[in-house]
């Protein structure tokens, strides 16, 4: 059974989510603080966590570049925060998804069903299949191992980076604009926050290109989309 951890200072909220998580059977764990969500997050007990922004002891923002910097599994951002750049800066510390409250809980659960499975696909599917990798100049993407490397040393993405990168990479020389790549990538209509594409497609330039502004491998079609160039 799948945990989940939902850390969220708002009781209501969190037993709202909690019971809906049961309901499709997934075992679900509830933390209303930030220093004891960040201590059981890092934990690697828990196959995703539901993030909210605004909590006591220590912050959401906090809390998802922790998570990041030493796991790799789905992160949802579930906030009352509407503006912008709050989700592009949630985004950027590599948080796979943002809902903003109010949600709807059978959207929550789906969009967690989502990561989950794309996370499945690109991990635990891969292990011990022989190594299956794309050579492109000096980029090599290893697909099985789920490794990149940069003229022989090794660069380090989280899932979605990869997914973005494996994809993109898959389809050289065709244009995908941000919603094709974000319901391809994030399995879910263009009617979802598409901000993530271009901060995803950002970080992925920084660790991949010897000039992220002047990219030679994702260029920026002006007014289309993105390009992988081979």
């Amino acid at each position: 059974m799948k945990r989940i951890l939902i850390i969220e200072d708002d009781p209501l909220i969190a037993e709202l989510e909690k019971d809906y998580f049961l309901l499709h059977d997934y075992q679900a764990d509830i933390c209303p603080d930030g220093h004891e969500g960040l201590k059981k997050a890092l934990s690697g007990d828990y196959d995703l966590i539901i993030l909210d922004l605004q909590l006591p002891g220590v912050n959401g923002f906090d809390i998802c570049r922790a998570i990041r910097e030493q796991l790799d599994v789905p992160v949802l951002i579930v906030s009352a925060k509407k503006d912008e750049l709050d989700k592009i800066r949630g985004f950027g510390l590599g948080a796979d998804d943002f809902v903003t409250k109010p949600f709807s809980p059978n959207e929550l659960v789906a969009r967690a069903k989502a990561h989950l499975s794309r996370y499945e696909r690109f991990t635990g599917n891969n292990r011990g299949k022989q190594s299956n990798q794309l050579h492109i100049r000096e980029l090599t993407i290893d697909k099985s191992s789920r490794r990149v490397f940069v003229h022989g040393n090794e660069v380090t993405l989280t899932t979605k980076e990869f997914e973005v990168l494996l994809f993109m990479a898959n389809n050289p020389n065709r244009v995908f604009n941000r919603a094709d790549l974000f319901e391809r990538i994030w399995g879910m209509d263009s009617n979802g926050d598409i901000a993530t594409v271009t901060v995803h497609i950002s970080r992925i330039r920084e660790k991949i290109e010897a000039d992220p502004s002047n990219p030679q491998f994702i260029d920026t079609v002006w007014g289309a989309g993105y390009r992988f160039t081979v």
